[in-house]
């Protein structure tokens, strides 16, 4: 049996009945996060000191969603947009540069 079911993830919006909807637990595509603003999922919001941030760049190799853009070996603001706040980047910043704040 054919799944005519769209499989394009762009194909599918929040006035789509159910039923037209891919089945659970399936996988038609690569994630999504570039073209959708996941960081509004954030309760906790990580800000930078940059006074104490000495450039070692493990915050951005730590980051689980790549939010932690470096540019000519620089790190670079974190990417707000698509942060979940999840804390990893404020735990292995041995210099206390980076801390959690609520909201934001």
């Amino acid at each position: 049996m054919a799944n005519n079911k769209p499989t394009d993830l762009n194909k599918i919006h929040d006035k789509m009945p159910y039923e037209d909807m891919t089945l659970g637990n399936q996988i038609y595509g690569g994630g999504g996060s570039k073209e959708f603003k996941t960081g509004e999922w954030r309760t906790q919001t990580p800000v930078t000191n940059w006074d104490k941030c000495v450039n070692c760049l493990l915050c951005a190799a730590m980051c689980p969603d790549s939010c932690i853009a470096v540019k000519d070996g620089k790190r670079q603001e974190i990417d707000y947009d698509h942060c979940k706040g999840c804390g990893i980047c404020s735990k292995v910043c041995s210099f206390k540069a980076i801390s959690m704040k609520e909201g934001l």
